[in-house]
């Protein structure tokens, strides 16, 4: 299934939005695009919210007829504990993590150990974790974790973008995890000069304009027959005023939602 996740709202979220988009913002304009999933992925408020408004924004995804998955950083039982109780307010099936949080980056070690503990409790409440692959991890490590502890409830949430940074290609990150993912970021990149030529910056692009050759992709993990749900997200730079940015972030939006809608 294609969804949206808040990464495809980050700058209508955010200060430098006139009106900062709430959640339930972002679950009506998903719900106006004909999307029927969204993933809270690292969106701080959800950690700030009380109880009543944990269980208004569950009530506003159902009522919608959108299914959530969730997303956070770190992989400390407790901070995971605490992931699986929302995913049981908000009925989600999956909750995508990373190694490091905002305590610091596991050691594999330390990881290994954490993440057998928290298993079980996901295994019992049928909520998969996924692990996204992203720069602070080798790729291989990541996937030598995940066959090691050994869970059916436990994979991988592909972005072959965030590897680049540490000098993998994609095509190298699909191969790893290609019998692990349970979970894909669908979005474009592209490296562009800086200004005067000194040296690259590695951004967003137009889904399909961009380095990722995304067929390749859904070629090796075929999601549609997989049942594994395609998450769209940006990187989108700042274009200057918050208008303009947030009209592009809109339509890179849109286009590509119409784009995995039309490519096989």
């Amino acid at each position: 299934m294609i969804g949206l996740g808040t990464y495809a709202f980050l700058w209508q979220h955010s200060d430098r939005a006139p009106e900062p988009l709430t959640l339930r913002g972002a679950l009506e304009a998903t719900r106006a695009l004909d999307v029927e999933l969204f993933q809270i992925c690292d969106y701080a408020p959800i950690d700030r919210a009380t109880d009543r408004e944990l269980a208004e924004d569950a009530a506003a995804a159902r009522d919608l007829g959108i299914t959530i998955q969730l997303g956070t950083r770190g992989i400390r039982p407790a901070h995971l504990e605490r992931y699986l109780r929302l995913a049981e307010i908000f009925d989600a099936r999956l909750v995508r993590s990373m190694l490091g949080g905002s305590d610091g980056m596991a050691s594999l070690r330390d990881a290994d150990a954490w993440l057998r503990e928290s298993l079980p409790s996901f295994e019992e409440a049928g909520v998969t974790l996924a692990l996204e692959t992203y720069e602070q991890v080798a790729t291989a490590d990541l996937a030598n974790l995940v066959w090691s502890v050994g869970s059916d409830r436990l994979g991988i949430c592909l972005d072959p973008a965030n590897v680049v940074a540490r000098l993998e290609t994609p095509t190298d990150c699909i191969e790893a995890c290609r019998d692990l993912v349970v979970n894909v970021h669908a979005k474009d990149f592209a490296f562009r000069r800086r200004d005067g030529w000194v040296g690259f910056e590695l951004t967003g692009a137009p889904f399909g304009d961009g380095l990722h050759d995304y067929p390749a992709l859904r070629g090796a993990i075929r999601p549609a027959d997989n049942g594994i749900d395609e998450i769209v997200e940006h990187w989108l730079p700042w274009q200057g005023d918050a208008e303009t940015t947030i009209d592009t972030e809109r339509d890179w939006t849109r286009r590509t939602v119409e784009r995995l809608r039309s490519t096989p």
